[in-house]
């Protein structure tokens, strides 16, 4: 047994050895995990048990995310399950809940393709009380873990999700389409940061050659899914704006952007062009 802080400062030492940003935060988090107890709840803790968080510890020293060692992930002030099936979700990534709601939509059906932990689809109806859902993901491990969290969050009876590739499998049209699509070019995953391109789904990164791909094929689904007045609401990567403005022209929709906090163009709308 040692103290408290003694074993904040090792674990932050370590970290800060392995090169994790903000090491004090994450050794709390780590250590509040490793002890099952929020981290307020260390200030209670005079001494721990090394041998509690060692394993965590390594796992972290060798880059393997934090959200995947403690299952759990803040999006849009909820909380997500995270696995190895999924992406984690980013803070990036609620730029798309804002332009939905400043959109003022009020959508009764919702689908989100590639949905992952059910991040985005669960955020936005968890915002619209009136509205239900459908999330698809190819991976059915991450069909199921987006079910798992939408009964967590009181959302069970509003979502269904699906596995399958994109909207293939669905024929019906809904008033909000969502996705966050894999959108990084191939050759660029290797020089992502280690977390991201050693322990992210490659399936949920890998946009091909030119990070386009599965842009292709969304937009070229679209005026089969989508509703007469509705909205589809795409995740961008940095600098890919002008490539999604003349895709979503040549299939006969209108554009625009919102900027994340960062000022990336992070989120296309697209609307029918009337």
């Amino acid at each position: 047994m040692i103290r408290t802080s003694d074993a904040l400062a090792e674990i932050t030492a370590r970290l800060r050895e392995a090169g994790i940003d903000e090491p004090r935060r994450e050794a709390r988090l780590l250590l509040a995990a490793a002890l099952g107890v929020s981290t307020g709840g260390l200030l209670a803790r005079d001494n721990v048990d090394q041998a509690a968080y060692a394993p965590l510890l390594a796992r972290r020293a060798a880059r393997e995310p934090l959200a995947y060692i403690t299952g759990h992930k803040e999006f849009w002030g909820l909380d997500f399950l995270v696995s190895p099936a999924t992406l984690i979700p980013r803070p990036d990534t609620e730029t798309l809940v804002e332009a939905v709601l400043d959109a003022k939509l009020q959508p009764r059906r919702v689908l989100d393709l590639g949905t992952g932990t059910g991040c985005l689809l669960l955020a936005v109806l968890h915002e619209t009380p009136g509205a239900w859902g459908v999330g698809v993901d190819l991976n059915p491990e991450a069909a199921a873990l987006a079910a798992r969290n939408a009964e967590r969050l009181g959302l069970g009876q509003r979502a269904a999700f699906l596995a399958g590739s994109w909207a293939d499998a669905l024929d019906a049209k809904f008033d909000l389409v969502l996705t966050n699509p894999p959108y990084i070019e191939s050759a660029d995953i290797p020089g992502l940061m280690p977390e991201v391109a050693g322990y992210e789904p490659a399936r949920a990164l890998d946009g091909g050659a030119s990070g386009l791909e599965a842009y292709r094929a969304i937009i070229a689904v679209l005026p089969r899914i989508l509703a007469e007045n509705g909205l589809a609401v795409l995740e961008l990567g940095a600098d890919q704006a002008p490539f999604i403005w003349a895709l979503a022209e040549a299939a006969g929709f209108t554009c625009a952007t919102r900027r994340d906090l960062a000022g990336i163009e992070r989120a296309a709308l697209l609307r029918f062009r009337k």
